[in-house]
């Protein structure tokens, strides 16, 4: 399989491996991360450390409840290696815990199918309009001030929820920076939170490198006033880095623009700025 990669092509799989295998050693369950890993490896023909790759998937579906999941990655590598022991033992002890746990884990797009219904009032359909843009305020709220990290006060003086009509000329500052700027919470604190929380890696973006005519192919309007950056592509997911994961309205905004899977990860919004400054100069 590597014969058939240019130069330029296995450097950067070889780049994108250096990285993510640094991410999911401190995130053992960022499955998203193990999955561009066993592309990377299968794309180099490093066909043991795919395997491998495959079995930490399953693993971390394991650990978070998505059994399902987890018996289809062990089941994809048992069609290429029927007797692997480790991957029958473990199929084995699915099946007994699948006795005692079967809650499914909730996914996103059905609540929001559930949210965006129209509800019944007196017998006829009242249609809603959107509320909010709903930017993540929500969760960053949960995060930041239920748990008694912020104030509400100094929650909502660095919040800032743009205007879709405004076409912004720069980035706009995300909520970490702020809160960092105004010397309320440090940056280092509120990224580990987030990683912590989101169960996303972090990616030091500056030390990657970014393919800057895929990020071009996205509205700049999209990727200033979300302060996001997508920075690679591989197969059929576009990798994006944010200092706000929980923004479902980037998120729609991204998915129109691209027919592939978008996967975030957490950066600093200085080396963000930094980078999409440079990108739409």
């Amino acid at each position: 399989m590597s014969g058939t990669l240019t130069a330029n092509e296995e450097t950067q799989l070889k780049q994108t491996i250096e990285m993510f295998e640094v991410i999911t050693q401190s995130q053992e369950d960022d499955y998203q991360s193990l999955e561009i890993l066993k592309e990377a490896y299968s794309k180099l023909g490093m066909h043991q450390k795919a395997v491998d790759a495959s079995k930490r998937i399953a693993q971390a579906y394991v650990q978070l409840g998505q059994l399902s999941s987890a018996i289809l990655e062990y089941e994809s590598i048992l069609q290429r290696f029927p007797d692997d022991p480790d991957v029958r033992k473990a199929l084995s002890e699915i099946e007994q815990k699948a006795n005692s746990f079967s809650t499914p884990r909730i996914e996103t797009e059905l609540l929001d199918k559930q949210a965006a219904a129209p509800k019944k009032l007196g017998g006829g359909v009242q249609s809603q309009a959107p509320l909010e843009i709903d930017d993540g305020k929500q969760s960053m709220f949960k995060i930041f001030v239920e748990s008694k990290i912020l104030s509400a006060t100094d929650f909502n003086q660095c919040w800032i929820t743009p205007r879709l009509t405004d076409s912004p000329r720069t980035v706009v500052e995300p909520f970490l920076h702020l809160l960092a700027e105004k010397q309320i919470y440090p940056l280092d604190k509120s990224l580990k939170l987030l990683c912590d929380r989101a169960r996303i890696g972090y990616l030091p973006i500056e030390r990657y490198d970014v393919d800057i005519e895929l990020a071009r192919t996205f509205a700049r309007e999209t990727c200033y006033r979300w302060c996001i950056l997508p920075f690679d592509r591989l197969s059929k997911s576009v990798l994006v880095a944010t200092a706000n994961p929980f923004n479902k309205h980037a998120a729609r905004e991204l998915e129109a623009a691209t027919k592939s899977r978008v996967l975030w990860y957490i950066a600093a919004p200085f080396e963000l700025t930094k980078i999409l400054k440079r990108v739409f100069r």
